[in-house]
């Protein structure tokens, strides 16, 4: 038994340790586990993002698509607030398709048009983007989305670690309890 008390001191100190980092980073688990989860079908949910629409003018058919500029444009225009106000954060250009994706910054908006004629196929918000920047921590600074992660992943890894030892260590000191008895 005395060589097993240096076994037993250390699985009581891993589990004050596994409990303490377990609760003090269960919020931050469960934010990032569900929108991990929510990201996980983002192309399969329309609420979190639009399907990708198809023209008829594809890449096959030529490459007389309309200017960026007139993309940018029609979107503005297009858009559910004023032109001036929308900024757009990026354009996703799919000639395989014949669209451009034009996603609004800050509002959670998507624009989907045809490369070739600019019509307007969709118009839905897309809440992708925010999810990933909650999931990531960016949404709060980019400081807090490299403190928090690596945090995260710390935690995760000595979770992990610990929490295996806890899974083993009661195993390990039953048999050697048991090899002494039979030895006795």
């Amino acid at each position: 038994m005395l060589k097993l008390r240096p076994v037993i001191t250390f699985l009581r100190n891993i589990r004050k340790y596994h409990r303490f980092i377990g609760i003090s980073l269960s919020a931050l688990f469960i934010i990032s586990a569900l929108t991990g989860v929510l990201l996980a079908y983002k192309k399969h949910i329309n609420f979190i993002q639009p399907k990708t629409q198809s023209s008829i003018h594809t890449e096959a058919q030529g490459i007389d698509y309309i200017s960026i500029d007139s993309l940018i444009q029609i979107a503005k225009q297009s858009a559910v607030v004023k032109a001036d106000q929308a900024q757009i954060d990026r354009l996703d250009i799919r000639p395989k398709k014949g669209i451009a994706k034009v996603l609004f910054k800050d509002l959670n908006w998507e624009i989907q048009l045809d490369l070739r004629t600019g019509e307007v196929l969709s118009q839905q918000a897309r809440y992708s983007d925010l999810i990933e920047r909650i999931h990531d921590g960016s949404i709060i600074s980019d400081g807090f989305k490299v403190g928090s992660m690596s945090i995260l992943g710390l935690g995760l890894i000595i979770l992990t670690i610990s929490g295996i030892s806890l899974w083993f260590g009661p195993k390990y000191i039953r048999r050697q309890k048991n090899i002494t008895n039979t030895l006795e």
